[in-house]
């Protein structure tokens, strides 16, 4: 008997004296009824590989002999050596100024930025309205101030939150620090809540 014939009896014994065995009987039964069953064989006679498919195609898959002059005249991939027709040249050409002025007409991508600021006054005695429009005088070529809110920090004081977009190549996080915290009477301090790239 053979080797694999062997094991595979093996594990149908198995698997059917597990099943037996198991806690919910019926199942046990209906497996091992299932594993008497010999596999099915399917009809028909088996032939070689090359054989299957249209009868009016010869088989190549068997003979392994192939025309090694054929493919030495097939270049697939196309040689480097070979010189462009000025057709082929000129089309091209053609593409590619197509392409270039296209490609200048499309107006570039701005990157901008969404930032929120804390703006920290030095007491609960600060006047929040003028703290807030100092903050908004402050105008520069691609700034432009949101929605604002006075959160509550504590012991009374409230902070202002602001929100602005700006331009990524005109305006940066310390410009506008150096220009927030210049208002010295109102403001102590400023920090970056959130800043988020549109």
């Amino acid at each position: 008997m053979c080797h694999h014939k062997q094991m595979w009896q093996y594990l149908k014994q198995s698997l059917a004296h597990r099943l037996r065995t198991c806690a919910m009987p019926y199942v046990g039964i209906i497996t091992s009824s299932l594993m008497k069953r010999k596999r099915p064989v399917l009809p028909g006679v088996k032939k070689a590989l090359g054989k299957y498919g249209p009868a009016n195609v010869e088989d190549t898959t068997g003979s392994g002999a192939t025309d090694n002059k054929d493919d030495d005249d097939i270049d697939l991939f196309g040689s480097d050596d070979e010189e462009e027709s000025e057709e082929a040249k000129k089309l091209r050409e053609e593409r590619l100024a197509q392409y270039e002025s296209k490609k200048a007409k499309k107006p570039a991508l701005v990157a901008k930025s969404s930032i929120l600021l804390d703006v920290k006054p030095w007491d609960d005695e600060t006047d929040m309205a003028k703290l807030e429009e100092c903050v908004r005088s402050i105008q520069a070529d691609g700034l432009v101030w949101g929605s604002s809110k006075l959160v509550p920090v504590g012991y009374g004081i409230k902070k202002l939150q602001i929100q602005c977009v700006v331009e990524d190549d005109k305006v940066g996080t310390d410009m506008l620090e150096e220009q927030i915290t210049a208002f010295e009477d109102y403001v102590q301090s400023m920090d970056v809540a959130a800043f988020n790239k549109i």
